[in-house]
C-alpha cells in the first residue's frame, strides 16, 4: 500500500454530501412517516446517526429509527447482529447505511439480517461507492462514486468514531 495520501473529501463536503443524501432519502420515501436507519458499525453507524440528525431538522414531522449492525466482517459466513429487535423494520423502509461500498460484502451481510423480516422496501446509502463490486449490489444513495484500482485504499476519518477532524483519504 502506498504511505502518499490524498484528500478526497474535506469536513466541508462530507457535510454537503450527507445533507444531499438525507434530501435523496427524503424525496424517494416522501409518503413514509416513519423510516429505519440501519447503521453498520462503526463508521456506518457514526454516519446513520448524522443523516438521522439531518432528517429530523428537515422532516420532524416522521419519524427516523437508528438501527446498530454489527457483522463479523472477516467471516466467510453471515454472523450479524442489530441493537435492538428488527421487528421495529417490519413493513418499513429501511436505509442500510455505510461509509464505504467497495465489494458490497458488508452490504450484503446487513441485507442478510432482514431476510426473515417482511419489509416495505429496502435502500443503500454509502459516502463513497468505490465501484469493486464481488456482490450484486448497489448504492441508492451516496457522496461520491469514486474509480480506483483495487491496491487502492479509502480510509473515512469521522470525528465522532476517530477523535479526527472528518475527512476521505485516498492511499
Amino acid at each position: 500500500m502506498s504511505t502518499k495520501r490524498t484528500l478526497i473529501l474535506d469536513k466541508e463536503q462530507i457535510r454537503q454530501k450527507s445533507i444531499r443524501i438525507a434530501y435523496q432519502i427524503l424525496e424517494d420515501n416522501f409518503e413514509e412517516t416513519s423510516i429505519v436507519l440501519a447503521g453498520i458499525a462503526d463508521r456506518g453507524y457514526v454516519f446513520a446517526k448524522r443523516l438521522q440528525q439531518i432528517l429530523v431538522d428537515i422532516a420532524p414531522e416522521k419519524t427516523f429509527e437508528l438501527l446498530k449492525i454489527s457483522i463479523a466482517k472477516t467471516k466467510r459466513s453471515l454472523e450479524a447482529t442489530s441493537d435492538e429487535s428488527l421487528d421495529i423494520a417490519k413493513d418499513k423502509v429501511i436505509i442500510l447505511i455505510d461509509d464505504v461500498l467497495n465489494s458490497g460484502r458488508t452490504l450484503a451481510y446487513g441485507l442478510g439480517l432482514f431476510l426473515d423480516t417482511p419489509l416495505k422496501k429496502m435502500r443503500t446509502a454509502v459516502l463513497i461507492d468505490r465501484s469493486h463490486h464481488q456482490f450484486p449490489l448497489f448504492s441508492d444513495y451516496y457522496g461520491l462514486k469514486l474509480s480506483t484500482i483495487l491496491k487502492e485504499h479509502v480510509e473515512v476519518v469521522l470525528e465522532e468514531f476517530d477523535g479526527a477532524e472528518d475527512a476521505a483519504w485516498l492511499s
